[in-house]
């Protein structure tokens, strides 16, 4: 099925705003400055999206999107033991190209906990997908040792991002040992 010039040039301003949201951040996701990333005014940009909370949501699903490729990209030959994965996992995610994934995920995540109804399905769902990512990768005897696996994969993934961003790098890269 052929795209319509309306939804390429709303998918072509999700990714000029994905950008804009990777390098400045939810704090910047105000429509004015969004409309000025995108190249065009907040009024064409709610032409293209019901409203901001859809513009946002868009946003997200790209910057989600772009992440969950890099790791398919990054993904192990064959399933590995939780220890191995999430050393492998954390060398990934902490490489500078991808901290910026990470910063929005700490600001996402931080939105969700304050109970924002915009953010918190977001971060659920993409939470959501990582623990299924997790569990496509990891070695288990069994489904339920696999589902537990990546559940702590993602704790400790969660964690040592959090140590990270308060700038305790060492104290991250030691919880691998």
């Amino acid at each position: 099925m052929e795209q319509s010039k309306t939804d390429e040039r709303r998918s072509a301003i999700v990714d000029r705003l994905a950008d804009h949201v990777l390098a400045h951040g939810l704090v910047s996701a105000s429509l004015r400055p969004l409309a000025k990333a995108a190249g065009t005014s907040d009024r064409m940009l709610l032409y293209y999206f019901t409203d901001k909370s859809e513009l946002l949501a868009a946003t997200l699903q790209r910057i989600a999107e772009r992440m969950t490729i890099a790791m398919a990209d990054h993904a192990a030959p064959e399933p590995l033991p939780l220890p191995a994965l999430q050393k492998r996992l954390a060398s990934l995610l902490f490489e500078d190209r991808f901290w910026p994934y990470m910063c929005i995920w700490i600001e996402l995540a931080s939105r969700a906990a304050r109970g924002d109804p915009l953010y918190s399905p977001i971060a659920a769902a993409i939470g959501q997908g990582f623990l299924a990512w997790g569990e496509a990768q990891l070695a288990a005897k069994n489904d339920a040792e696999r589902a537990r696996d990546a559940a702590k994969l993602l704790v400790a993934i969660e964690g040592m991002m959090l140590v990270r961003a308060i700038g305790l790098h060492e104290v991250a890269n030691r919880s691998l040992d």
